[in-house]
């Protein structure tokens, strides 16, 4: 396979605005949806419940339904799987700070 069906693949699981944003948002510990919402400014209740949906499905976040709360509560977390992507969320972070650095700098 070449490097651009590798990225494409990257790409379609963990791309768009959201993905990798939930998951450093899940980095300190699982959140209920509510309080992951107000971590992340501008979602949507919607688009975070699909966005939760495809990362579940791509097995990077887990979802706990606690029934012994009225009502009951859903608990997010990232997944053992999720710590795959340290490396790209490390590299996005370095190359952030570097270009918001040289943006300033004009």
């Amino acid at each position: 396979m070449s490097v651009l069906h590798n990225v494409d693949d990257a790409l379609y699981v963990i791309g768009g605005k959201w993905k990798l944003r939930i998951i450093v948002a899940l980095a300190d510990g699982p959140l209920r949806f509510n309080e992951l919402q107000r971590t992340i400014t501008g979602i949507s209740p919607r688009v975070l419940s699909n966005e939760l949906k495809d990362l579940e499905q791509n097995g990077f976040v887990n979802r706990t339904v606690d029934n012994t709360t009225t009502p009951a509560s859903v608990v997010y977390e990232r997944t053992k799987y999720s710590e795959t992507l340290r490396d790209v969320i490390g590299a996005l972070a370095t190359w952030g700070a570097t270009h918001r650095k040289k943006l300033m700098q004009r």
